[in-house]
């Protein structure tokens, strides 16, 4: 994870931010004092917010293991999607 201080941050926040919201890379920034902060974009926080939900109950985590386990020793059906088209 990259760090820059809170004045380079500041002088390019609008590239800084396209880059973190692009290369979905999360970014610190440093301060004089220690009170350092981390920006991530939104669909990064959302999806760490999404993960948090699914395993924070117990029985979810053991399911959500005991399926990705069966996908890794070649379980589950491989199924082709239909396009949808706007008309």
């Amino acid at each position: 994870m990259e760090a820059v201080t809170y004045s380079n941050f500041r002088q390019n926040l609008k590239s800084v931010m396209r880059r973190v919201n692009d290369d979905a890379e999360r970014l610190i920034v440093t301060s004089n004092d220690g009170s350092n902060i981390v920006v991530m974009s939104q669909d990064d926080y959302n999806s760490w917010q999404e993960t948090l939900y699914l395993m924070s109950s117990e029985a979810n985590r053991e399911r959500l293991n005991r399926s990705i386990q069966s996908l890794e020793n070649g379980g589950g059906v491989v199924r082709e999607l239909n396009e949808v088209k706007d008309d």
